[in-house]
């Protein structure tokens, strides 16, 4: 089941998503009858775990309507979880993006993963929320398309192959990035500046919207077999798929578990495929769109405006 929660954000509702309609919980269980009671509040972790959300997503898909139903363009979508613990974000997880940027990608067994943070409180934004291009440096601006895990138990050291069952379900991040954020231009070189360059310029207040929805694990029983697509202004510039991952799903979750104790609402953003703007020095400026697709999951629409 594909679970959303909706606005006004000063008073979030859950509801069942999906691409023509959403249904908020209380109408669906109004309309299903007083045999089974409203699932209370927003918290769409427990909802996934819920009998009876299960039983009402069951019985919703053989309803064509449903008094209360709202179209999808003209519901105000809030992120799927509103406050988790730690956002972390993979680099280079994709070979060919890799490739695009100059780099040399090794394989599985000569590396590690990659894995960087944003801030929570301050990157995570709405669905509809536009991303705010920075006026510290507005000039190069980039999207990346990515497959978010979201922890759904508290883990520590699981292995690869017992990872996949503590994931809840899964949402879409576009980690907007700024290309070439250089504070202090006259600055003295230090060698490690372009790494930091790169580290703050994913940090910008805004540049982590997510959504639409989070997506139960019952629904990608396989995440490393996901469609993924991104087109800004109409254009594809993204056409890869979660099978292309230097490391799976399930190898991150071990990888990071060995460090870092995962709690439940935390996200991993899983890295994108090839296609971003760099490549061809393609950059966001307000008024563009990005539509960033992943199969099973939904559409994440992303509008840029200037700060």
């Amino acid at each position: 089941m594909r679970l959303c929660r909706i606005g006004p954000a000063s008073s979030p509702r859950a509801a069942f998503y999906d691409e023509q309609r959403i249904v908020p919980f209380a109408d669906a269980a109004r309309t299903f009858g007083p045999s089974i009671a409203e699932p209370q509040g927003d918290d769409l972790l427990a909802h996934l775990a819920s009998p009876v959300v299960r039983k009402l997503a069951t019985w919703l898909d053989s309803q064509d309507y449903v008094p209360g139903q709202i179209e999808n363009a003209k519901v105000e979508l809030l992120v799927p979880i509103p406050r988790p613990n730690k956002i972390f974000l993979l680099a280079g997880n994709y070979a060919e993006h890799i490739k695009e940027g100059g780099g040399v990608a090794s394989e599985r067994a000569d590396t590690f993963p990659y894995v960087f943070m944003k801030p929570a409180s301050t990157t995570l934004n709405h669905p509809s929320n536009p991303v705010r291009i920075p006026k510290v440096s507005p000039g190069a601006i980039d999207w990346e398309l990515e497959l978010v895990v979201v922890i759904g138990k508290t883990c520590k050291d699981v292995t690869e192959a017992e990872a996949l069952d503590y994931v809840a379900g899964y949402t879409i991040i576009n980690d907007i990035s700024n290309r070439k954020y250089r504070p202090n231009p006259g600055r003295k070189k230090r060698e490690k500046d372009s790494f930091f360059d790169w580290l703050h310029g994913k940090w910008h207040d805004s540049f982590c919207p997510c959504g639409p929805c989070i997506v139960s694990t019952d629904e990608i029983p396989d995440p490393q077999s996901l469609a993924m697509k991104l087109t800004h202004n109409g254009q594809i510039r993204q056409n890869g798929n979660t099978s292309q991952m230097i490391f799976p799903v399930a190898a991150l979750v071990e990888f990071i578990s060995a460090m870092v104790t995962l709690e439940p609402g935390d996200l991993i953003s899983t890295g994108t495929p090839a296609g971003v703007g760099n490549t061809t020095g393609t950059y966001l400026k307000a008024g563009d769109v990005m539509h960033g697709t992943i199969s099973g999951i939904g559409t994440l629409t992303t509008r840029m405006v200037d700060e």
